[in-house]
């Protein structure tokens, strides 16, 4: 006799029931705040000022920072590639996008089609050098390459696009996805962008590429022997990953008033990679959870401690490391808090 098969819709919602209930969260969420501050939807539809417009941006700044997670994540978590030049991959697709509107005025399309030429020959160039050098020396060459753009972005040569040490300011935004006006459509278009995002890094990892790029990062060596073309799947993941992090820098320029060449530096990469050391590395969940911690923890300290808020934040990224080595995400699968080792560890930096 042949059973029935259950069917896989609604299987598919019983094992992911958790994002659902999250993906119905983010989506009320902008009415529920309204309905706290005594506003009505209408209000809210209407992009009326208020704490509920104010949480929109503040969602919308970490939805940036989850898909520019998510791109490092793929690199380093996935595929195990440590880049200290990511940041190159954000910013690119930041200044090309703020260029291209403010001084060629191109269309949104066209500026999104010269980003995805920039994603592929910036992930080439990364590619590149692939064959001949792994581990911490590629590190140090991405490094450099990250170290050379942003000279370029800060000097004064090219300080008539770039803004040079001040920044690109002045950024045209179309008036149907302008941040300031129509907030709460940029703040659906953001989400709906990092889910479909996300659902293709999951079909990537699931898939047979994604499975060799796990392989590599466990044992390239093994994958070799096993007669894979090693260079061609970490490529894969260099331009998924470069596509990704441009998306999130033309995200950035149309949010944010000014593009700052601090999105260019290392100190940016250092942002992804605490991210999804918070989250969990090689977890993708992690990623957006680790960008809500991130974000929330450094507007909440600055904004009742100051200047002093960095040492906090240094504080606290030590005791993740020390005692939730995993991240959230990885600690909850494994469940295990590695409390006593924690302790043993900073015991021997005294």
């Amino acid at each position: 006799m042949t059973t029935l098969s259950k069917p896989r819709l609604p299987a598919f919602f019983a094992n992911n029931r958790s994002s659902w209930i999250t993906l119905l969260f983010l989506i009320l969420l902008p009415f529920i705040v309204g309905l706290f501050e005594g506003s009505s939807p209408v209000t809210v539809f209407a992009n009326g000022s208020g704490i509920s417009k104010f949480i929109q941006g503040l969602a919308i700044e970490i939805f940036i920072l989850a898909l520019y997670a998510l791109s490092y994540d793929v690199i380093f978590g996935i595929t195990g590639l440590l880049s200290f030049g990511h940041s190159m991959f954000f910013a690119v697709g930041a200044y090309l996008t703020g260029i291209a509107l403010k001084s060629f005025q191109l269309s949104l399309p066209a500026t999104l089609g010269l980003l995805f030429i920039a994603a592929i020959v910036q992930a080439v160039l990364f590619g590149l050098v692939l064959p001949r050098v792994k581990g911490i020396t590629f590190a140090l060459v991405t490094l450099g390459m990250g170290s050379v753009f942003h000279i370029v972005v800060m000097s004064s040569e090219a300080g008539q696009y770039t803004g040079a040490d001040v920044g690109l300011q002045g950024v045209i935004v179309p008036a149907f996805i302008s941040p300031a006006n129509e907030r709460l459509r940029f703040y659906f278009i953001a989400l709906a962008i990092l889910i479909l995002v996300y659902l293709l890094y999951q079909r990537f990892i699931d898939s047979p590429t994604g499975r060799v790029c796990i392989a590599i990062r466990e044992n390239e060596g093994r994958a070799q022997m096993l007669g894979y073309n090693t260079f061609y799947f970490k490529l894969a993941a260099l331009l998924l990953s470069s596509f990704t992090a441009a998306l999130a820098g033309f995200l950035h320029a149309l949010y944010q008033p000014i593009v700052s060449p601090n999105v260019a530096g290392l100190g940016f990469t250092v942002t992804a990679l605490l991210i999804i050391l918070i989250g969990g590395v090689g977890t993708l969940n992690g990623a957006l959870v680790g960008a809500a911690i991130y974000r929330l923890l450094d507007f909440g300290l600055r904004r009742y401690i100051g200047e002093s808020a960095s040492f906090i934040n240094g504080a606290i990224y030590i005791v993740f490391v020390l005692f939730i080595p995993y991240g959230i995400v990885g600690t909850w699968r494994l469940r295990s808090f590695q409390i006593k080792q924690g302790w043993e560890r900073l015991l021997k930096i005294f």
